[in-house]
């Protein structure tokens, strides 16, 4: 979803063209600020630009989702935009501070369906309707007379916060949108109707989102991350947390002889996040059964910053029992033939909510 900005907030799911940022996106989050900037050509769309901001200047200075350090944050996507040669963005807003929600409304247009959510909306989500931003789209015909619409509402302090932070960096932000909807125009085709899993393995934290047809029905935030594998690296090797890193990258969670111990002290992490996400697969199922309006999740695709873990997509799809890959956040760019991305495949993985994000500008607008 999005929600397009001109210095107050505007909703809608896709902005005018005119408005749109120039195939920009920033993600901002607990690690740091990751910014791309893409070029479009005769054989479709090309990187342009990227760079990563993983350190702020303050511990802390942007966590579960509340900026709480700004002059750190500002000069966090100073420099990311500097870098990258940005003016103008589109931005995510954190899943953590997010609230999905369906229902059902009568119309034939955006605008009534709208409004029809806003006469309940306290229903809908856990906020009071003058503190709440939100934002839906129609998404299939309900049982009745009526349409089927998702939707997504945040605190309006969470959008404020975002808009004037960006404001001091002197970004020009077009829009925002939730980063799991920026996560599934990244990593599947321009199209695709699948039901999806997506695992966004991050530093602290791993995201979950649950899609139909690249529209996110369940979200979710785990807070274990890809450095408590790093942890458990120093703690059975007595490392540094550089060379732990090293180790992690090269050994994964791959069963080789005389790597036991080494194994045991990484799966005791790894088996907690797998506990985490079959639990959420099993609420899914339950909503499938109950409901009978979804699909079961077919597959899952893995992203984030520790989403190349040696083994990782193996060891997943054996404990999930569904396909397990690694995603592709240039699914949707020109043919690999035509280009070679400059970023390496491992550290793209880190980069899918910046490139989703700045592929708003280029894909087909939600109904």
């Amino acid at each position: 979803m999005s929600f397009v900005t001109n210095k107050r907030i505007r909703s809608a799911f896709a902005p005018p063209r005119y408005l749109a940022a120039p195939l920009s996106g920033i993600d901002l989050s607990t690690s740091g600020v990751k910014a791309v900037r893409l070029n479009a050509g005769p054989q479709g769309l090309t990187l342009a630009s990227y760079t990563a901001e993983t350190r702020f200047t303050s511990m802390g200075a942007y966590s579960d989702g509340e900026i709480t350090d700004r002059p750190a944050v500002v000069a966090a996507l100073s420099a990311a935009a500097k870098m990258t040669g940005i003016t103008a963005a589109n931005a995510a807003l954190p899943e953590s501070k997010s609230y999905l929600f369906e229902t059902t409304a009568i119309g034939r247009k955006r605008s009534e369906w709208r409004i029809a959510a806003e006469q309940h909306l306290e229903e809908l989500i856990p906020l009071p309707p003058l503190e709440a931003a939100f934002d839906i789209v129609g998404f299939g015909q309900g049982k009745q007379d009526d349409v089927r619409i998702a939707g997504i509402g945040f605190a309006k302090r969470i959008v404020d916060d975002t808009l004037s932070a960006f404001d001091e960096a002197r970004i020009e932000l077009r829009s925002l949108e939730a980063e799991q909807f920026a996560l599934a125009r990244a990593l599947l085709p321009v199209g695709d109707t699948s039901t999806a899993l997506l695992i966004d393995l991050g530093k602290t934290t791993t995201k979950l989102a649950i899609v139909e047809k690249r529209i996110p029905f369940f979200a979710t935030t785990i807070g274990i991350g890809g450095h408590a594998l790093t942890l458990a690296v120093q703690k059975h090797f007595g490392v540094t947390e550089t060379e732990a890193r090293r180790v992690k990258a090269e050994r994964g969670i791959v069963p080789v002889p005389g790597n036991e111990d080494y194994l045991a002290a990484m799966l005791s992490t790894v088996s907690a996040i797998r506990d985490e996400i079959a639990r959420r697969l099993d609420y899914w199922k339950e909503r499938v059964i109950t409901s009978g309006l979804h699909e079961p999740v077919s597959h899952a695709i893995l992203a984030g910053g520790n989403a190349s873990v040696r083994g990782l997509t193996e060891y997943l799809e054996g404990s999930l029992r569904i396909p397990v890959t690694a995603g592709d956040v240039f699914t949707n760019f020109a043919p690999r033939d035509t280009w070679i991305p400059q970023l390496d495949y491992n550290e793209s993985l880190a980069y899918a909510t910046a490139i989703g994000l700045a592929l708003r500008d280029y894909a087909i607008p939600y109904e």
